[in-house]
């Protein structure tokens, strides 16, 4: 049975928002490409150009799980700030809002712009290995990122059938994460960058997301027209575009820009619906973490 679709107004009890704060939600998406989908309880949001190429695709909310973040919220990692009995009924109730028999592929994220490859069901095993990217062509499928603040990027193939999904926050944009995942897609399965669909998943943009010197000279040393991704605040530092910084690597591998989506969403304003580690951590001591994932059917 297909999964229920929301593109209709969503009544104010729910979350912080107001009514009036969703359907703008439904009318931005549409134009960016996404919808949402339910199932449970556990809201998703899909890209409709990488679903309509034959893609799994979703990114999670906080919505519809049994974690205390502060209660019945949908933390799918970080086993040192929830339970493993909690984090694993979560995820299983995130696979439900997608139909087929499906399996997560992750890796432990450290930051950095290692890309693991999955070949076989049986590599997906290790989800210790340290890596920021998940990448393979294998159906039943999901290769996922975890984050809370940093950028996720699902990219897809249509036509070699090859997926990747990518965390990219400031070190992995600044080390060119997503332009290694489109090499690795590209030499080891085929992919071709003009075909590809790419979406980049809520995130902390460029009005809240505030950066030091330290960032700044990063990006300065790997981008040769680095300013344009800030917006100077106070004395050393600024507010840093990540959203904007990762489409321009994917333009400059060869992307098409209209097959670039971005959803319309900043973790850091949008806690009813995501959560953000640079909002609630300092207030909560803890946050949990959502996935991004992309496949393709069995």
């Amino acid at each position: 049975m297909p999964v229920e679709t929301i593109m209709k107004s969503v009544t104010s009890d729910e979350g912080q928002g107001t009514s009036g704060a969703f359907v703008s939600d439904v009318e931005s998406l549409a134009e960016s490409g996404f919808y949402w989908r339910e199932r449970d309880g556990v809201k998703v949001l899909v890209c409709k150009s990488l679903e309509d190429a034959g893609f799994v695709n979703g990114f999670s909310t906080r919505l519809g799980g049994v974690s205390p973040f502060p209660s019945g919220d949908l933390n799918l990692a970080g086993y040192n700030e929830d339970s493993a009995e909690n984090i694993y009924e979560n995820r299983r109730r995130f696979l439900r809002a997608f139909d087929g028999d499906l399996k997560l592929a992750m890796v432990w994220q450290v930051h950095g712009d290692t890309i693991k490859t999955i070949d076989s069901i049986e590599d997906i095993g290790d989800s210790e290995e340290h890596a920021d990217a998940v990448a393979s062509n294998i159906a039943g499928i999901l290769a996922g990122a975890k984050t809370a603040d940093c950028v996720p990027v699902l990219i897809g193939d249509p036509t070699s059938g090859a997926f990747a999904a990518v965390h990219a926050g400031w070190r992995g944009t600044v080390r060119s994460i997503v332009v290694k995942a489109i090499n690795v897609l590209s030499e080891r399965y085929g992919a071709n960058p003009s075909r590809i669909i790419a979406a980049i998943g809520p995130a902390a943009l460029c009005g809240n997301y505030e950066i030091g010197e330290d960032v700044m000279t990063a990006f300065a040393e790997n981008f040769d027209d680095s300013e344009k991704y800030f917006t100077a605040t106070r004395e050393g530092h600024a507010l840093v575009d990540l959203h904007a910084a990762n489409r321009d690597q994917l333009v400059s591998c060869g992307i098409d820009a209209n097959n670039i989506h971005i959803a319309p969403f900043c973790t850091m304003e949008r806690t009813d619906l995501f959560f953000s580690y640079r909002r609630e951590k300092q207030t909560n001591g803890k946050t949990g973490r959502l996935l991004s994932v992309i496949g393709r059917l069995p």
